[in-house]
């Protein structure tokens, strides 16, 4: 994961999704509904306050084949950003 530094190199995002103070699974499946608007290769950033949801986002791209570009630790969140597969 990366810090408050990377935020200037934070990828950009095609549409965003604020799960703030939801708890899984409904980060993941608000991000799942989210890349189905999406064309391959555009980029999601979803923002996300559970603590468990950076260790959910790498399961979730790996058992997609989305691609987890960067996971930016803000303040109180976490920024996730998925490039939709081709």
């Amino acid at each position: 994961m990366t810090d408050n530094a990377d935020r200037a190199t934070a990828p950009h995002a095609d549409m965003e999704v604020d799960a703030s103070g939801l708890k899984c699974p409904l980060p993941i499946l608000r991000a799942k509904k989210a890349l189905a608007q999406l064309g391959g290769g555009q980029v999601l950033k979803v923002i996300t306050t559970d603590t468990h949801a950076s260790r959910d986002f790498q399961a979730f791209a790996r058992q997609t084949g989305n691609t987890l570009l960067a996971q930016i630790q803000a303040e109180d969140r976490v920024e996730h950003y998925l490039a939709r597969r081709l």
